[in-house]
């Protein structure tokens, strides 16, 4: 039964685009687009001679270039022009001790980011002006490794996705087509028993889950995205497996609800495309507000891409995930008995 069901999801093209290929090709698109993620640069003008800035040391000039571009100007009028065009960030000019930027306030934005850094630079000037040493000094560290890059941080959000989105849509379309077509009913009569049918079902999705996991894993290992995985990565196998089995339970409830497929297609997209944005998926929950953050806890998929995060990129440890895995099941225990409460053979 398992081996006909699997042929079944495999002979189907366009569930198989839209389980393996079109979540892939979201991966392929944000690893290149982070990629070569940077810090942007800020283009800002220089009116004439602004010693500020052009006698900088050549370490601190190299650190300003990293984050503002100038471009020199002798012509007042047509710099303070282009400032409020909006080709240019601000224009700066230094007569005597005082250093003037003129910028627009229709960007405030790009205008703050340049008065922050030249105010930073004017109070360094003052310092060395003084010759007094400063007193304390800022040193940043990262905390993770300086070698991760995006996708890092990218794989294991898309991937969870990937996972919610095959699991809730394969077990609710299959379960409202089934009820329709009266193959449930034909399920029923024949000798093979209702627990081995679903055992059928569920082992079927597991093995799509960690098909996927796979996929994803071997795509963004690829020498031009560079994923790199910590010594205990194995953890998201049995991530994926609790995860696949807490989507199943919200397919059944919808499928279990709906009486068409594309009832149970609007369902499931309410519930998985609002699910994967506040859980981190395509963007980091961390700059949610904090009532939505509280209320995200409540999806599965929050927890599943915060554990996998933390095992196959952090390098914690199994038990650090365990709560993650316990939050998993009993949701999938919840819910799935929610929907044998809602079960039904036939439509009539």
């Amino acid at each position: 039964m398992s081996r006909a069901m699997l042929l079944g999801f495999l002979r189907d093209r366009v569930t198989l685009f839209f389980t393996i290929v079109f979540p892939l090709m979201f991966l392929v698109l944000f690893g290149g687009l982070f990629k070569d993620a940077g810090v942007s640069q800020t283009e800002i003008l220089q009116i004439g001679n602004v010693p500020v800035i052009d006698q900088m040391p050549a370490d601190a000039r190299t650190e300003l270039d990293k984050v503002l571009k100038v471009e020199r100007r002798d012509d007042r009028q047509a710099a303070l022009q282009a400032v409020r065009d909006g080709d240019y960030a601000a224009a700066v000019e230094q007569d005597g001790g005082r250093v003037i930027v003129h910028y627009s306030a229709a960007d405030q934005v790009r205008s703050g980011t340049v008065r922050s850094i030249l105010n930073l630079l004017v109070q360094d000037a003052n310092q060395a002006a003084s010759g007094v040493p400063p007193r304390f000094n800022l040193e940043l560290s990262q905390v993770e490794d300086e070698s991760l890059e995006a996708i890092q941080f990218v794989t294991p959000g898309l991937l969870g996705w990937a996972i919610a989105t095959g699991a809730t849509f394969g077990a609710s379309l299959t379960l409202v087509s089934w009820r329709r077509k009266r193959i449930l009913r034909r399920l029923r009569l024949s000798p093979a028993r209702v627990p081995a049918i679903v055992l059928a079902r569920v082992l079927v999705s597991v093995l799509i889950a960690l098909g996927q996991t796979a996929i994803f894993l071997g795509v963004a290992s690829l020498p031009y995205f560079g994923l790199r995985l910590s010594g205990y990565w194995w953890m998201a196998v049995p991530l994926v497996v609790c995860a696949t089995l807490a989507f199943m339970s919200i397919g059944l409830l919808a499928g279990a609800w709906a009486k068409t497929e594309e009832s149970a297609s609007a369902i499931v997209n309410l519930i998985v495309l609002p699910m994967a944005f506040l859980s981190g998926s395509f963007i980091p929950a961390d700059n949610l507000p904090g009532w939505i953050r509280t209320v995200s806890n409540v999806f599965p998929l929050k927890h599943l891409n915060d554990a996998m995060l933390d095992v196959m990129v952090r390098g914690q440890p199994p038990t650090a995930v365990l709560p993650q895995v316990g939050i998993l099941i009993g949701f999938a225990v919840v819910v799935a008995a929610l929907a044998m409460w809602l079960f039904r053979w036939d439509d009539v």
